[in-house]
């Protein structure tokens, strides 16, 4: 089965990992216990940016690197350069015929809402191949998850209706991270993106007009050409900047707008970019005064171009009060469309960028106002506020055996065992619980009582009655092959705003949620604690 849609496929990534995985892999070699069979969870110990959820990203990027995972002559070179020189030639060899044709990896579907300490990938194989996988799947995963989330929480204080395009290529961590920037805002909940690779490779819609570089170019006028053009379908061209002229007198006598205020370099940039792309024209309204210049000049090219028979796509605002400004842009839009008998005129998308975060998105939407798209590029792609998810991959099973890291740090204590997980769903529609189970014990049935412990709790046993239950993994990659259709990024998408608006208000508050529930059933509790009495 081949990538799904968008997906390129990588060449191997087999050394894109950590020396000590090498040393490990020659360890278990020498030993003999190269071929064990083991298991390792992929998860990570709290949800981003003190929020109550995250969203499950990168699965379709892991398992196109499991379908090349191999090594070959020259990555076999290198490694005999970098290893002691008492590794044993056999073990070079060894390598040579190593893939992840044994391994099988189950995951919750991508853009699937997930949980702290709940396995996102269960991976399983010859415990040395599986022991190799594990830089390179968290940094599959790691920064993918963390830039969907990110854009989940951007759309949620937007709000379903505005417009949100990405535009942070230029802030980004490189290029790859400009790419998965693009890839994994769209899938957390963002429309468009300024990046043309990124809408190429992977079919995400692509917008972007001018710079204040553009507008600033221009001083007059007689820099304009072509200065003519023709009015749609029909009719001789017109000459369009002694067109706007006109309109400019009958826009700034309506405004009461001091006509020599109006910046001509900036109504040359406008006339010129119109002309141009009179079917895309967007006015870049703030590189000199917005309201005596940027929006006087856009209005009276803009309805130059309605003469014609063209609509103008918007305006961009990139700076100062943009909420206060936005309404007062409406106003004038409003005032044109009913004095001018324009109606489409009063909807004019009003788009606004500035270093938009997170903190000043809900300021936007507290304070009121009129805008349609929102660009956010450095706090979307750098995700300030967490830098990192913190993505953990530890063993679970050798042998059929489980297997447990106990630190003083509770946090870091992993689960043992292999296991099934189980969202259980209350009464009111709502996801309550992801129950770990051991995968010998019968599943918890809806409208059944179940006994769970909550982890990181020392109380009692309780019970609960869920009204449903799912299964959360699915098996991906299995004998070497991908073994499930693959969805496209916007399917993937799709299933992410699905997924958040299951999710409970209290869950998805982006300030001071309530903990999401997550637990063990006693069968697993009494093994954990066994296992901690034993290691001491």
């Amino acid at each position: 089965m081949g990538p799904a849609a968008g997906e390129p496929l990588r060449a191997s990534l087999a050394l894109l990992t950590d020396l000590y995985q090498f040393t490990m892999a020659y360890g278990y070699w020498r030993a003999g216990r190269h071929r064990e069979p083991a298991e390792f969870e992929l998860f990570f110990r709290r949800c981003p940016f003190q929020g109550g959820f995250a969203l499950a990203a990168g699965l379709n990027e892991c398992l196109a690197f499991l379908r090349t995972f191999r090594f070959s002559q020259a990555d076999i070179e290198y490694l005999e350069s970098v290893l002691p020189i008492t590794t044993e030639k056999a073990f070079f060899d060894y390598l040579r015929t190593v893939d992840a044709s044994e391994v099988s990896v189950s995951s919750v579907p991508e853009g699937s809402v997930v949980f702290s300490r709940v396995p996102i990938f269960q991976v399983k194989g010859p415990l040395l191949v599986v022991q190799l996988l594990e830089t390179t799947l968290l940094c599959l995963v790691n920064y993918a998850s963390l830039v969907a989330t990110n854009a989940a929480r951007f759309r949620l204080t937007a709000g379903p209706d505005k417009k949100l395009m990405e535009m942070g290529l230029r802030r980004a961590q490189g290029p790859d991270g400009g790419l998965s920037a693009s890839k994994y805002s769209y899938v957390g909940g963002f429309d468009f993106t300024s990046n043309v690779l990124a809408g190429k490779l992977y079919g995400i819609p692509v917008r972007g007009t001018v710079a204040h570089s553009y507008v600033s170019s221009f001083t007059s006028l007689a820099e304009v050409n072509p200065r003519v053009l023709r009015p749609l379908g029909r009719g001789e061209p017109v000459d369009f900047p002694s067109l706007v002229e006109s309109w400019l007198s009958k826009v700034c006598r309506l405004l009461q707008a001091p006509l020599e205020r109006v910046n001509r370099g900036e109504r040359a940039a406008f006339v010129s970019y119109a002309i141009t792309f009179p079917h895309n024209f967007q006015g870049l309204v703030d590189t000199y005064c917005v309201m005596k210049s940027g929006i006087p000049n856009f209005c009276a090219v803009a309805l130059a171009l309605n003469e014609l028979g063209y609509r103008a796509i918007g305006v961009r605002l990139d700076s100062g009060d943009l909420a206060r400004q936005s309404v007062e842009i409406r106003q004038v839009f409003r005032t044109c469309s009913a004095h001018f008998q324009v109606p489409w005129f009063e909807r004019v998308p009003i788009a606004v960028s500035n270093d938009v975060s997170e903190w000043s998105l809900e300021e936007l939407a507290q304070e009121g106002n009129e805008i349609d798209m929102i660009g956010v590029g450095t706090h979307l792609v750098t995700c300030p506020l967490q830098p990192s998810l913190g993505c953990v991959y530890k063993l679970v099973t050798v042998n059929g055996c489980p297997r447990l890291k106990v630190t003083e740090d509770e946090e870091k204590t992993t689960i043992p065992g292999s296991k099934v997980v189980y969202r259980l769903w209350d009464a009111a529609g709502f996801p309550h619980m992801d129950l770990m189970a051991l995968e010998e014990e019968p599943p918890p049935r809806a409208g059944k009582e179940v006994e769970f412990r909550l982890l990181g709790r020392t109380m009692e046993a309780r019970k609960v009655t869920p009204t449903a239950v799912e299964i959360l993994h699915r098996l991906y990659f299995k004998d070497g092959q991908v073994c499930q259709a693959l969805p496209s990024l916007e399917e993937i998408k799709k299933h992410a705003q699905d997924s958040l608006s299951k999710l409970s208000p209290a869950h998805k508050r982006l300030q001071e949620p309530e903990a999401y529930q997550v637990a063990v059933t006693q069968k697993l509790h009494i093994l954990l604690t066994d296992l901690q009495r034993d290691s001491h």
